[in-house]
């Protein structure tokens, strides 16, 4: 679709016998969050990974910004503007919060690590970080080392560190992981605002946070969509509710 700032094309994945990407087609638009749901082994990492450019699909495309990037890296996609955030947190943990968000940020420049010590006099990018936290809620903190952080100001920072990239898109794998349900609800909040700035596909298994704030939702069974719509729509699909949401019959 016209407004369509991602696409993935009929992507196919196998190891051995196993189809874990089987003919995916899907699409993340302007300002939304599109949902990626499914069983545990469904493929979501997989696709993820492909998405994000750490897997190279089998067969099929996937579009960013109306470029063919299937052939590109993690780093050539992250420097275009998609921007991911972990399951497992990725942040440097013995380092403070600005740090962790001026290597963010030093990454969108294409600069490389051994430059670090430096860039933390760099008044640019001091200011590109503190922008980013200040957005997430954590200018207050940026002198806490990372490790001492909650695990919902974890995540928190996981965001800012994306927002360093100027992202056009965010992939958020299972961002809810390991939160209680305020902090769920905090983020579910804050997700609905971010996705004006950059829309965003994200991977969940919390299914209230998913109904809360999703406006389109994939589901994925043994490696291929078998579903995709609105909350209501997901709701109501029999194949969903038996595959998934585990009813037999619609209630």
């Amino acid at each position: 679709m016209a407004d369509s700032i991602l696409r993935v094309s009929d992507i196919h994945k196998s190891f051995g016998a196993l189809k874990a990407s089987d003919g995916i087609t899907l699409d993340l638009r302007q300002g939304e969050i599109h949902a990626l749901i499914g069983p545990n082994g469904a493929g979501k990492s997989t696709l993820i990974k492909q998405i994000a450019g750490g897997l190279r699909p089998d067969s099929g495309s996937v579009t960013f910004l109306d470029q063919d990037v299937t052939r590109h890296s993690v780093a050539e996609r992250a420097r275009l503007g998609l921007a991911r955030t972990f399951q497992i947190s990725a942040l440097a943990m013995d380092l403070t919060v600005l740090e962790n968000a001026v290597l963010g940020a030093i990454g969108q420049r294409g600069s490389v690590f051994s430059f670090f010590r430096p860039a933390m006099k760099n008044a640019g990018l001091l200011s590109q970080a503190r922008a980013a936290l200040a957005q997430v809620g954590l200018e207050e903190d940026e002198a806490t080392i990372t490790a001492e952080l909650s695990h919902g100001q974890r995540r928190q920072l996981e965001v800012a560190v994306a927002l360093t990239l100027a992202p056009k898109a965010f992939l958020m794998d299972e961002p809810m992981a390991g939160m209680g349900a305020e902090g769920s609800k905090a983020l579910t909040r804050f997700l609905q605002e971010l996705k004006h700035q950059a829309p965003i596909l994200l991977v969940e298994h919390d299914m209230d946070a998913i109904f809360a704030c999703a406006d389109r939702i994939s589901v994925l069974v043994y490696g291929k969509i078998i579903a995709t719509g609105s909350v209501d729509d997901i709701r109501a699909n029999p194949d969903v509710r038996t595959a998934y949401l585990g009813e037999e019959d619609a209630a």
